[in-house]
């Protein structure tokens, strides 16, 4: 094992990256394994739809073929939907006719949603009728008015039919991998999102080396709820599973207990979704009755795994939690644990760099490599990076230097061995008093507490310290309620007592995005208003 003596991890180049586009990854797996089924589409109350990869390929190439009568290669197309198989077939009709695809969370409304075609420049949107009772063609029509490249709307309901009928082309542009294949937009915590510009090589190498740290068997059964619109959706379980010549189960919806049905129907090895995903299966009534015996992968990101849930699943099945830490500008993920890693690594650490990226903990102010357990901005460079945020060359710029290296806007740390810990954002690093508090530190303590169910600690303005640590609660339901006396000790025999929270408040839920990143942002909006209850 390589021993390190700064923190610094050099790209392991064991592994070749694969410059391979999207479109021949599934051209790759339909030539090999073409009966095999490669999508199936679940859904509460309808039966499921399946696609062989032959006849994924045959889609796709028939809708690129409609795609290039339409499009110019390189323009950029957008879908706005929630998880349903014609946003596959899109994605690879698009990769094949040289588009890119701008994937828009179909939760979005109006000023969003124009905001997002506008900066992506989108000629045509594909879109679904109706999502969570919404209307989504009348939250469109109005959006569109303020985005003038839009040329047409194409509902997904019977893009299909027409696909169908369309003759596959032998015309279809070249198209590189080092080309972008996708806009992925950041998840706009911090302001309006940005679209970042993803290549082939980047999404289809990040997502095979993803799905060979997990330990999943190739051509194994994965199963996902995650959002298509997001990488870990698109591009980990999806162009995974391509590269894997495994069957995507694909729900439409979070459903825990439509999940757990299809681990038992399709003896599903590996389960892809963020920790609040997988403790409502935990806890799900139907969960103690579902054959179980095939699972063997649960992989999670997006937020802190706790340690009783990963626990619960090895309990409960046997099953190993992969965890995955990264960001959408990564392609997404910089480092995994593995099922060789010890239960510790797995618990408190994102594991070790995935081959062919280098990855550096660097002080903020001066951009020197930190020594070996110091705190510092996790930062990458290699394959995955981002090709830049799309018509935003000075934010480009400041997200990856001069040197090609990608600022994450993390604090983490790095031990001799590479295991990388992150220890909060940036942005949230709390100074109180000069002293800087890393809130990870004080939230892995309080999450012990058998009261506390979530935690996010924060730090608000105190006209003699600068900063004050202030801890935002979630209780256990069932669970006896703790008092301000109670807590305080419980922290101070565990942290120094300038890390102690010196404001306590709860919370009916934490907010958190699309993928369970928690948006500390919003907590900062909530007690600003004062509405969040003292404990």
């Amino acid at each position: 094992m390589t021993t390190l003596t700064t923190s610094y991890w050099p790209a392991d180049e064991s592994r070749p990256v694969l410059e391979v586009t999207v479109g021949d990854l599934l051209r790759g797996a339909a030539a090999e394994v073409p009966d095999t089924p490669a999508l199936v589409s679940i859904g509460r109350g309808r039966p499921p739809r399946t696609w062989t990869y032959a006849e994924l390929l045959d889609d796709a190439e028939r809708a690129a073929a409609w795609l290039a009568e339409r499009y110019r290669p390189g323009e950029h197309i957008a879908v706005w939907a929630p998880n349903v198989p014609e946003w596959v077939v899109l994605q690879y009709g698009a990769a094949l006719a040289g588009l890119v695809l701008a994937a828009v969370n179909p939760a979005l409304r109006v000023g969003e949603l124009s905001h997002a075609l506008v900066t992506a420049e989108v000629s045509g949107v594909f879109h679904v009728g109706e999502h969570r009772g919404t209307d989504m063609r009348a939250i469109l029509d109005v959006a569109v008015a303020h985005a003038p490249r839009v040329r047409e709307c194409v509902d997904l309901v019977d893009w299909l039919d027409a696909v169908r009928a369309t003759p596959r082309s032998d015309a279809l542009p070249p198209v590189d991998a080092h080309d972008p294949t996708q806009l992925q937009f950041t998840s706009g915590t911090t302001g309006p999102a940005k679209a970042a510009m993803l290549s082939h090589r980047a999404m289809v190498t990040n997502a095979a080396y993803v799905r060979d740290r997990c330990g999943a068997t190739r051509g194994a059964t994965y199963a996902t709820a995650l959002p298509l619109f997001h990488t870990a959706g698109c591009g980990l379980a999806g162009l995974g599973s391509v590269h894997h010549r495994a069957t995507l189960v694909l729900a439409e919806a979070f459903d825990p207990g439509l999940l757990l049905e299809a681990i038992e129907t399709y003896r599903v090895e590996a389960v892809g979704g963020v920790p609040t995903m997988l403790q409502a299966m935990l806890a799900h009534p139907d969960n103690a009755r579902t054959d179980l015996s095939s699972l063997r992968v649960l992989m999670s990101g997006g937020d802190m795994v706790p340690p009783a849930l990963v626990d619960a699943w090895a309990a409960r099945c046997g099953a190993a939690m992969s965890a995955v830490y990264g960001q959408t500008e990564l392609s997404p993920v910089v480092c995994q644990t593995g099922p060789a890693d010890q239960r510790d690594d797995v618990l408190h650490t994102a594991g070790r760099p995935l081959p062919n990226v280098e990855v550096s903990i660097r002080d903020p102010y001066t951009e020197s490599v930190q020594d070996l357990g110091a705190a510092g901005e996790i930062c990458a460079r290699g394959y995955q990076n981002m090709l830049g945020y799309y018509g935003r060359p000075e934010e480009t710029a400041r997200a990856i230097d001069a040197d090609g290296w990608l600022h994450t806007g993390d604090l983490g740390t790095m031990d001799a061995r590479g295991y990388v810990t992150v220890t909060g954002r940036l942005k949230d690093l709390i100074i109180r008093g000069g002293e800087n508090i890393a809130p990870a530190e004080i939230e892995d303590a309080l999450a012990t507490h058998p009261a506390v169910e979530q935690v996010a600690v924060l730090g608000i303005p105190d006209p003699q310290w600068g900063e004050t640590v202030a801890a935002v609660l979630t209780l256990r339901p069932g669970a006896a309620r703790p008092t301000t006396a109670d807590l305080h000790g419980f922290m101070r025999s565990t942290l120094a007592p300038h890390k102690t929270p010196t404001t306590w408040l709860v919370a009916e839920e934490l907010p958190r995005n699309a993928m369970g990143k928690l948006q500390k942002f919003a907590l900062r909006e909530r007690w600003a208003k004062g509405d969040l209850t003292p404990l």
